[in-house]
């Protein structure tokens, strides 16, 4: 399964995410609002989009609606107050991602 995760930034949440889950998923990893947001190909790309908070799917919708309506896109409710890798933030991935994809 391939699985795109995605934050504001791509620098913390979403990067963590991609490197934890690549052993058991197909993994990448994209931010909105960065130089580099994510893009039509990276959406077209996933199965299954995982974003870190409901307004991030409300973006998704916004900037890709005909895309947003043919793939599966969760939210794990995780708040934008982790660094990279955090042992917390893994922690708390593990625990929602196990939740949406088990």
């Amino acid at each position: 399964m391939n699985v795109l995760f995605i934050c504001n930034q791509n620098q913390n949440r979403s990067k963590t995410a991609e490197e934890l889950f690549k052993g058991s998923f197909a993994t990448r990893s994209a931010g909105l609002y960065n130089e580099h947001p994510v893009t039509e190909k990276q959406m077209d790309w996933a199965d299954t989009i995982v974003v870190m908070e409901d307004n991030q799917r409300a973006e998704l919708a916004r900037r890709f609606p005909n895309l947003y309506l043919q793939k599966q896109i969760l939210s794990l409710d995780i708040p934008d107050v982790y660094s990279y890798q955090q042992a917390d933030l893994v922690l708390l991935l593990k625990s929602k991602v196990a939740e949406v994809l088990s």
